[in-house]
């Protein structure tokens, strides 16, 4: 137990991320997004052999697929990474650049002398965030509520987990406990909030993931559309070669159009395919005329009440 917890604290200690137990589930989430995209694949591969020699012929089917993924993946990864815009970083720009124009002025005001010719300006970080979270938030302040309409109060623009004040649009996301500007919503799969510092590359990951998605969904609508051909053949006792050279087959040349003359029902054609264990030298002989008549016979209300269709 000890050596695992060892290995544990020295493996979090490797990697820095991995020991905020928030970033760790959104870096969890992001791997098992992307594993069951790769899994997704594989296993699509796996169950069509075709597949496989169908991408190696067509290798431009195989390289946009493969740029869009690489395209989906770095797009995800990097909206995922992006900040949304806190309010907290707004403020704390502003008024640095406020502080800074400050410093600016007092040393220009300064006298000009031998002494003071080499100025040297020491800020402590620490200090300067306590500055702008405590009393220099003046400009913040100032500019907030010349954002809301005259006779706003400062309580109703504050946030009360913050305490900073939220100009509009603003909103206190619980998830990431910070106040984003411009907040659309908390995204569980990207692990973080959209709002208006990555709005757009939010868009554009949808943008390329239903590219990629089309992409595949043209493999999948055509094995889709494979599948249901076969099973019409089945349901009606065809073969692929029967149907497509119907007019060039003797046998089949003047039969009825819309009249499958080795079918036997739907049900019974069913059975047989799936269930029945016949030999597979077993050959159907040709119908005689009098049964193409009476499978050519339109069908009635009393054939449908006895489902002729299927027997």
């Amino acid at each position: 137990m000890v050596a695992l917890c060892g290995g544990t604290l020295n493996g979090l200690s490797f990697f820095p991320f991995l020991s905020d137990p928030a970033r760790r589930s959104t870096f969890c989430l992001k791997l098992a997004l992307v594993m069951t995209h790769l899994t997704f694949v594989g296993v699509l591969f796996g169950f069509d052999k075709e597949l496989i020699h169908k991408t190696i012929q067509d290798l431009w089917y195989t390289t946009v697929y493969l740029l869009l993924l690489v395209a989906t993946l770095a797009q995800y990864f990097i909206t995922s990474g992006s900040s949304p815009g806190y309010v907290l970083d707004a403020m704390r720009a502003i008024n640095e650049i406020d502080a800074s124009r400050n410093r600016a002025s007092s040393t220009k005001d300064q006298p000009a002398s031998s002494k003071n010719s080499s100025v040297v300006i020491t800020i402590d970080r620490n200090q300067l965030e306590k500055s702008l979270l405590g009393s220099g938030t003046t400009s913040w302040a100032k500019l907030v509520m010349d954002m809301y309409s005259p006779g706003t109060s400062v309580r109703s623009v504050n946030c009360t987990y913050c305490n900073i004040m939220q100009p509009p649009r603003a909103k206190h996301c619980y998830d990431c406990d910070k106040c984003v500007l411009q907040f659309d919503h908390h995204c569980v799969w990207l692990g973080t909030c959209i709002g208006k510092g990555n709005h757009c590359r939010f868009w554009w990951s949808y943008a390329i993931v239903i590219l990629l998605l089309a992409v595949l969904s043209i493999c999948l609508f055509f094995l889709l559309l494979l599948l249901l051909f076969h099973s019409y053949l089945i349901l009606t006792n065809q073969t692929t070669y029967e149907l497509l050279r119907r007019r060039r087959i003797p046998y089949l040349r003047n039969t009825p159009e819309r009249v499958f003359p080795f079918s036997k029902g739907v049900c019974r054609n069913s059975y047989e395919f799936c269930c029945a264990r016949s030999s597979m030298y077993r050959m159907e002989p040709l119908p005689t005329a009098q049964e193409l008549e009476e499978k050519s016979r339109p069908y009635t209300c009393s054939d449908i009440l006895s489902c002729r269709c299927c027997c």
